[in-house]
């Protein structure tokens, strides 16, 4: 037994924290972990989660559409929103509770509250300390807000999902996954959806034709985007808010939501006192084990602002029990990470996209599939899907892959795994399609697009 109270003490019980928390008690630590709000973290409390639930609610309205053509006659539907947030918020019950339970199983001493850190082995909860060999920071991120004249009228992805009613007309500011996710919830829900993004296309960073092709495809769903435009200032009304934008014009509107970004949220937890550096949006500096530059404390997920995904956190973590506890020094890869984007239609993509595959290797093929599903053929939708496929030259491996339409968050998964094993477009090639499918287009595309 050392001195310590514990010889792991984890502040946040997000998917990082709990992964870390269980895996390193099965090595036979001793671990505590502090969690000042719900057990689960942000995708099950207040992101993936949650958000999925009502992308799916959202999507009755199309399919309810598409059906006559399968000589379904649907008659009237309506929506309620009070239902759907109370059946949500059942759901996300039920998972905290297996989380509790886990936790539990595993020997974890759970504690509620707030933790700060007070020095390299020191934890203070409330009005209690606790000392541990080593402590591990997993609190995440937190929506970030600009500072606009009127922002307290606000609100963000958190408050979105406990509204206590459904807006009839919202604006949705952002160009990102989540502004792009709500603003289909929304609109497939019947709001009046529109999409302010200050930049020149939505979704930055991610391969240019699935951008353009999303955003076309949402503007043909009724979301109005307006690209090139912000808001200047945010004003309360009677029945909502009244939003000013940079080209003098004003919107009523009964709620804006931001989805600008998230930051890591290390504000008062103690860590500059302790001597860990951090960076300029308060992200934890580590290296590539999730050490910082302090022996005794570490970080993973959402608040070292690496890749900021639920499965690299549960990684991260995984990782870091491993190496600290296991005697098993592993260091979590973060390269040919398979994403997916559950706007309508989703995104599924992996690898690099075709602009930074041709800064990194020059010489590349793309090959790509546009087409529109079997399943709109009869419902009628004219919904297109699209795949593609990029190649570096010298060694005909696939480097990239992207799709966007019916189920490409599912596809993609199974095509994460070829471009992780970095096989070849000949081996890819060499698959035999299952067909009828949409997936079977990444191994029937065979002449590259002319560049």
């Amino acid at each position: 037994m050392s001195d310590f109270d514990f010889d792991l003490f984890v502040i946040g019980a997000g998917s990082g924290g709990v992964r870390a928390s269980r895996i390193a008690s099965s090595f036979g630590a001793r671990v505590a972990v502090a969690e000042e709000y719900r057990i689960g973290g942000t995708c099950v409390i207040r992101g993936c989660v949650p958000k999925k639930l009502l992308v799916y609610a959202s999507h009755f309205s199309e399919d309810f559409e598409n059906a006559e053509g399968y000589g379904w006659s649907v008659g009237e539907t309506s929506f309620d929103w009070k239902k759907l947030i109370a059946t949500k918020d059942k759901e996300i019950d039920r998972l905290n509770g297996l989380y509790i339970q886990t936790l539990g199983n595993a020997g974890v001493e759970m504690i509620d509250g707030r933790a700060t850190v007070e020095g390299p082995n020191t934890v203070r909860v409330g009005e209690k300390t606790y000392t541990a060999g080593k402590i591990l920071v997993a609190v995440g991120g937190w929506p970030t807000m600009p500072d606009v004249p009127g922002i307290e009228h606000a609100i963000t992805s958190n408050e979105a999902l406990h509204l206590d009613e459904q807006p009839k007309r919202i604006v949705v500011v952002g160009g990102g996954y989540i502004a792009v996710e709500f603003a289909g919830i929304f609109s497939g829900m019947g709001s009046e959806v529109i999409q302010l993004y200050r930049g020149e296309q939505i979704l930055r960073g991610f391969d240019d034709d699935i951008r353009v092709r999303l955003a076309k495809e949402m503007v043909g769903k009724g979301i109005d985007i307006r690209l090139n435009t912000n808001i200047t200032a945010i004003e309360k009304t009677a029945d909502g808010v009244r939003l000013t934008l940079t080209d003098g014009s004003t919107l009523d509107v009964d709620q804006v939501m931001y989805a600008t970004g998230r930051a890591p949220k290390t504000d008062d937890l103690g860590l500059e006192s302790a001597g860990v550096e951090l960076a300029p949006n308060g992200a934890v500096k580590v290296d590539a084990y999730g050490r910082t530059n302090i022996e005794s404390i570490f970080a993973v997920g959402d608040v070292t602002d690496r890749v900021q995904l639920t499965p690299v956190a549960i990684k991260e973590g995984h990782a870091f029990a491993l190496t600290e506890f296991g005697n098993m020094p592993t260091s979590p890869e973060h390269d040919a990470i398979p994403t997916a984007v559950f706007s309508q239609p989703p995104i599924g993509t992996v690898g690099l996209s075709e602009a930074d595959a041709k800064a990194k290797y020059g010489d590349i093929d793309v090959f790509e599939s546009d087409f529109r599903p079997m399943k709109h053929t009869l419902g009628g939708s004219g919904e297109r899907a699209y795949t593609k496929l990029i190649v570096d030259k010298a060694t005909d491996k696939v480097v990239g892959a992207h799709m966007i339409g019916l189920d490409s968050a599912e596809i993609i998964q199974g095509i994460g795994i070829a471009v992780k094993a970095e096989l070849t477009k000949a081996q890819f090639d060499a698959t035999v399609a299952v067909h009828p499918s949409s997936a079977e287009e990444f191994v029937l595309m065979r002449t590259p697009r002319n560049s």
